[in-house]
């Protein structure tokens, strides 16, 4: 089964700490997610740019419209995800469980959702 983990974080909070602050939280993903792409779980991840760079597309009269900005105003915000490979629910929270957004960080709010996928298009 495939299951999509996403990272939550307080952008606010974030922005505001001192440079090496995020350094020594950030710098632990890239070796976790390392070891987890070589054991065959980890299918993709990818850290996302600031909201302030996205934009949202909604239905409206027919038409899409576009308006800057999360789909949703929230305290935390969508920061990164990673595709993970489990046998169930349970291994899958057990994997997203080690990464380092599920227990470093937790004074920018940082977390982590598990959702199995029902589809998923293989190249």
């Amino acid at each position: 089964m495939k299951f999509l983990c996403l990272a939550y974080y307080d952008e606010k909070t974030f922005d505001a700490m001192p440079k090496h602050e995020i350094e020594a939280i950030v710098s632990k993903c890239p070796p976790h997610d390392k070891a987890l792409r070589e054991s065959g779980k980890m299918l993709s991840v990818a850290s996302l740019a600031a909201s302030r760079e996205s934009v949202s597309i909604r239905p409206k009269n027919g038409k899409p419209v576009i308006t800057d900005g999360p789909f949703t105003e929230a305290k935390e915000v969508l920061g990164s995800f990673f595709l993970i490979e489990a046998a169930d629910r349970d291994e899958a929270v057990r994997i997203a469980s080690l990464h380092p957004t599920a227990h470093l960080g937790e004074k920018v709010g940082w977390g982590v959702e598990v959702r199995p996928i029902d589809y998923f298009d293989e190249p």
